[in-house]
């Protein structure tokens, strides 16, 4: 049966500054509501999977606006629509969201698909996983998650490969996440007088090269030297806010000339894995959206950057992430819907403006699972 929900969300958190609908594209009209979805959301039997809806639009301070869903599996509940998918559901449906104003018309409408693998999509093979990110990488919650799912029955055996193991990585995970690095800093981050990977030394992707010795970004050595030997089969990264995170979003055009810079920079780095590692699957995960706490902000950040600056260049980003690194499949390079199923309330502590809980971070790792789970699948 098709799910025909609508309800009134009331956006207070947000103060509108400049006109919503900026966009430096030509041509592009201005819009008050700004609906971005992926092309596909993953799920996995036992693998609660969800669409929260503010995630999904950019809408300004007090506006009231209902959502429609259309779906055939899964359940819409006040902030969300929520599935837990069961082996019988194995396959894919279309999702319709619809955003309507207080009048009742629809001012924004986008599809997307959920695509639900079996439970055992994977089953006696072997694979390799690196995990690269920034600090919400390094504090290891997700990752673990990934692992723990990976662990149950059904599954893989894996692997996980990489050179930092902080103190809260469960027993197997390893991984490449430092706060506070960007695209750039694992492409050409490079330290003469400490050249071994590190948060404060070289990227473990960068190695010394001529004399006197510069960085040379290096991932076929990186896997021999640093990796044991092994290629990944599966790649994750998760960038974006320290890449983006100060960026002025009153400046439209700047904004996206910014982000233009950022992409170059990812580009080079996901080359360089192909090269290397020319068979592994790429996932780009979209970047996350951040505590729906005001207060949260203020206690990071004073006045010096907002709740509101935020949603804004992270809304963009992910707008632009799904058109650059969009049906790039053929290739091996995917996107990972990990800025969907995130509460960003119940997800974050009341104190921190980017880093979720162990709940959101649950949240995160469940999303990178299903999708491994589909890649498996094919």
């Amino acid at each position: 049966m098709i799910l025909r929900t609508c309800w009134l969300l009331l956006l207070t958190l947000l103060t509108l500054q400049t006109a919503i609908g900026d966009d430096a594209s030509a041509g592009a009209k201005e819009r008050r509501f700004r609906l971005t979805l992926p092309p596909t959301v993953y799920a996995t039997p036992g693998v609660e999977m969800s669409l929260y809806f503010e995630n999904t639009v950019l809408v300004a301070e007090g506006q009231k606006v209902a959502f429609d869903v259309e779906c055939p599996l899964g359940k819409v509940e006040p902030r969300r629509w929520t599935l837990n998918a069961t082996e019988q559901q194995v396959g894919n449906v279309p999702l319709k969201l619809k955003v309507k104003d207080e009048s009742g018309k629809v001012v924004e409408e986008a599809a997307t698909q959920v695509r639900v693998v079996s439970a055992e999509a994977g089953k006696g093979k072997d694979i390799t996983l690196l995990i690269v990110g920034d600090s919400l990488t390094h504090a290891s919650a997700y990752p673990n998650e990934v692992a723990r799912l990976l662990a149950l029955p059904g599954n893989p055996r894996w692997t996980m490969i990489g050179t930092h193991k902080p103190a809260g990585a469960a027993a197997g995970v390893v991984h490449e996440g430092y706060g506070g690095w960007t695209w750039a800093a694992f492409t050409s981050r490079f330290d003469p007088k400490n050249p071994e990977p590190g948060y404060k030394g070289s990227s473990p992707f960068v190695f010394a090269s001529g004399e006197p010795p510069q960085g040379k970004l290096d991932l076929a050595r990186y896997f021999v030297e640093r990796a044991g030997g092994k290629v990944p089969d599966f790649i994750t990264v998760m960038l974006g806010i320290n890449d983006c995170f100060g960026f002025n979003p009153d400046d439209a055009k700047q904004l996206d000339e910014r982000i233009d810079g950022v992409f170059k920079e990812a580009d080079k780095l996901i080359a360089e894995f192909r090269r290397a590692a020319p068979h592994a699957t790429i996932g780009v995960c979209l970047t996350t959206p951040g505590n729906s706490r005001d207060a949260a902000f203020v206690a990071n950040y004073k006045d010096r950057y907002t709740r509101w600056g935020w949603r804004r260049i992270q809304h963009r980003l992910v707008e632009r992430q799904l058109t650059h690194f969009g049906n790039r499949e053929a290739e091996r390079v995917c996107i990972v819907p990990t800025e969907l199923n995130l509460d960003v309330t119940d997800g974050y502590p009341e104190n921190n403006g980017v880093h979720p809980n162990a709940a959101g971070y649950q949240q995160i790792g469940a999303t990178i699972y299903s999708w491994l789970k589909s890649r498996l699948a094919e």
